[in-house]
């Protein structure tokens, strides 16, 4: 019996997607790098931002997913190359100026950052308060329609220590949602909840960019969550953009078989092996390579100091 030829492309992950147009962009880096002291967190990083998109940007940890992200918001600067966000560089803004911008995004931070003296309510009315001039009774409505599209509208009164990790997400959703920002940022996301809530976390992302059409930035290294509610995927290591890709590019790479993928640039086999979570690669072998070196000659670097918000304002 004879065999059909394999093609050797068959099970390649698909080439990259063309470059969006400028009117497409919504966040744009380039040529971003930022130091803190002599330790060069990220170098030369470049990444455009669809709008409508979810972008996740992953990396293992001290890859510089958390820095990308602060660069994004306006907490930090860079020391070199531009930060664009609605096709202004908010490198140059004062601070009248970025917060401004600021307006337009909303953010979910790690544990949620909820005012434990005030209820979900208060926490949720508070941006609408200090940044419109709506009549309470606007506010009002605003809050309950921002609390039922995260599934709280019935725990409006309650305060933060009454209610649990994963509703403390949902919560700290609703307040980012509260000005309709056109842009979301998610800081690990999933991070501290068990199987289920990160589930429904990731389903409540999905259904939010479905139905109000946000653009979302999601930093994580959860891969199950990743791969649920990405459009596309960038993939950071040591402070370097080592790939942007479609999710289907990198459920082709994770799922290639070993065999195939053993002929990969190094770069690649690396990136499949954080995917996998394989416990012998690229990564690993470096690892172990790094602490050797250490253990034997030292680590003559100093321990800098380094700030989570910088200064904005200038003079």
């Amino acid at each position: 019996m004879t065999t059909a030829p394999t093609n050797p492309d068959a099970q390649r992950p698909p080439a990259s997607e063309p470059e969006a147009g400028a009117g497409d962009v919504v966040i744009r880096l380039r040529d971003v790098t930022k130091r803190f002291g002599g330790q060069t967190v990220l170098e030369a990083l470049s990444l455009d931002v669809r709008r409508g998109e979810t972008m996740v940007v992953m990396g293992g940890s001290g890859s510089g997913k958390s820095t990308t992200l602060r660069l994004m918001i306006g907490s930090l600067r860079p020391d070199a190359g531009s930060v664009e966000l609605f096709g202004q560089n908010i490198c140059t803004l004062d601070e009248d100026g970025l917060n401004s911008v600021r307006k337009r995004f909303g953010i979910l931070f790690q544990s949620g950052a909820l005012f434990n003296s005030m209820t979900l309510r208060e926490n949720v009315a508070l941006p609408l308060i200090e940044h419109t001039e709506l009549d309470r009774e606007i506010i009002e409505i605003q809050v309950q329609i921002k609390l039922e599209l995260v599934g709280l509208r019935e725990h409006a009164d309650k305060y933060p220590s009454q209610i649990s990790g994963g509703m403390k997400k949902r919560a700290g959703l609703a307040r980012a949602l509260a000005l309709d920002p056109q842009i979301l940022f998610y800081d690990e996301p999933s991070a501290g909840l068990d199987p289920v809530t990160s589930a429904e976390i990731d389903q409540l992302i999905v259904a939010l960019s479905k139905k109000i059409g946000v653009t979302s930035v999601v930093v994580t290294h959860e891969m199950d969550s990743a791969f649920t509610i990405a459009d596309r995927m960038a993939m950071l290591d040591k402070g370097r953009m080592l790939r942007v890709e479609t999710r289907q590019w990198y459920e082709a790479l994770r799922d290639e078989p070993a065999e195939q993928a053993a002929g990969r640039p190094e770069s690649e086999r690396l990136i499949r092996q954080f995917l996998r979570g394989d416990p012998e690669g690229p990564l690993t072998a470096r690892r172990s390579s790094e602490g050797f070196e250490r253990a034997l000659f030292g680590d003559a670097r100093p321990i800098e100091r380094t700030p989570s918000v910088e200064a904005t304002r200038r003079g």
